[in-house]
């Protein structure tokens, strides 16, 4: 996103003097709730918000974002040869669609997996299986635990959010065999699974993980893999670009990567996400928008990056034309598995058990922003070692049978 603000300015804005594109930038947690707000009090602040696919439909059916199809089908031959649609990955485009029309275009996607330190795993004499368990995953977290030397075993999300811990927590718990709620949208929180998965984590983090890692976000943690400070890092693909980047990354060309562990089932086990450029319905600049969106997502786009800033860095996970590109597949040694990843995602069929709503890493209901928010701070506590495991799932039982009793549509 820093580097498409860049571009923007120097490439953009040049090509198109008519346009001035302004900027607001803030941090995750800060952003959602204010984004939320500006668009469904119809404030017009913004023309254009970066949203996922979790807000997307949602969103859609709410009116607050533009139907973007008929703008697409408005466009002219060249037009529509050069922005190539059919280009985007498929999964990322049904993520922001709603009754298959589109309304969000993909700055980038991802999905999750394991990302390891080869230099700490062959000092170690450790070998990363290609296709992991969670339980290969704590053994090897054990051994190559060394925090005397600054080494931790295993860097995971322990950061209060529902787009932060709950995001690699709930691939755990899909995989252990756990779900949010039954067909009935009753929660299925205090599961023997669940349990077993959320007890797994924490414990993983208390023995083998970050220090205060209560309190760390993707952004500190990816910054102690990047420094060599970690042996293992389960989260986002999007972060390999960084990894493999000498100037951001002591560990470039010395990070080996692997599918996301799995327990039981392998559904859910890798999350399905994406970052991506909206509409505001009441937005009064509609034609400009759409021309800095559909050029921020565009193929040239892609290589204009990898050409400025490096092929590691290209925003992943969007096209499939990058992935036969050979200089960012040679940059890009992640690549491969990602777009597997992305392609077997199972955010329709999320579980073990069947469930009634959508969402790998959340449940695509408007309440879950609320009630996940709620218990990620209270597994945040688990974490830290303040409350147990047990109560935690109590609380989170409570909390979500009564934000979809709290609505009258029993879900979404």
């Amino acid at each position: 996103m820093v580097q498409m603000e860049k571009l923007t300015k120097t490439v953009f804005e040049k090509a198109n003097p008519n346009i001035e594109v302004k900027f607001v930038t803030l941090p995750e947690n800060q952003l959602r709730p204010k984004v939320t707000q500006d668009v469904a009090t119809n404030s017009g602040r913004f023309d254009i918000v970066t949203i996922g696919n979790y807000e997307t439909p949602i969103w859609a059916k709410n009116g607050w974002i533009s139907n973007l199809t008929p703008q697409f089908n408005a466009m002219t031959a060249s037009q529509k040869k050069s922005y190539d649609f059919a280009d985007l990955i498929k999964p990322i485009m049904q993520s922001l669609s709603y009754q298959h029309s589109t309304y969000a275009l993909p700055f980038y996607g991802e999905s999750s997996m394991i990302m390891y330190n080869k230099k700490i795993f062959a000092a170690d004499h450790l070998t990363m299986p290609l296709h992991p368990t969670w339980a290969q995953i704590a053994t090897l977290a054990k051994k190559a635990d060394n925090p005397s030397h600054g080494v931790y075993g295993i860097l995971l999300r322990g950061a209060p959010g529902w787009g932060m811990n709950l995001a690699p927590l709930d691939t755990v718990i899909n995989t252990f065999g756990g779900r949010w709620f039954n067909m009935h949208w009753q929660p299925r929180l205090t599961s023997p699974s669940t349990e077993k998965a959320v007890s797994f984590y924490v414990n993983l983090l208390q023995k083998y993980g970050e220090p205060s890692p209560a309190t760390t976000g993707w952004q500190t943690a990816l910054s102690l893999m990047a420094h060599g400070k970690g042996a293992m890092y389960y989260d986002a693909t999007s972060e390999a670009g960084v990894l493999e980047t000498p100037s951001q990354s002591t560990i470039a060309g010395h990070v080996g990567f692997a599918y996301a562990p799995v327990d039981k089932t392998a559904k859910g086990s890798h999350w399905l996400w994406s970052w991506a450029l909206a509409m505001v319905k009441d937005s009064r600049h509609k034609a400009a928008a759409f021309k800095f969106m559909t050029w921020a997502t565009s193929p040239q786009y892609l290589k204009l990056a990898g050409k400025t800033f490096g092929w590691a860095n290209v925003p992943p996970g969007t096209r499939y034309s990058i992935y036969h590109d050979s200089q960012y597949l040679k940059a890009a040694p992640f690549a491969p598995i990602t777009l597997s990843l992305i392609d077997t995602a199972t955010p329709n069929n999320p579980t073990l058990k069947p469930v009634p709503y959508t969402g790998v890493q959340f449940v695509e209901i408007p309440q879950f922003e609320t009630v996940g928010q709620e218990v990620s701070q209270d597994v945040s506590s688990a974490i830290a070692g303040n409350t147990s495991v047990k109560s935690v799932l109590q609380q989170a039982q409570s909390q979500a049978a009564g934000a979809v009793n709290a609505s009258n549509t029993k879900g979404y």
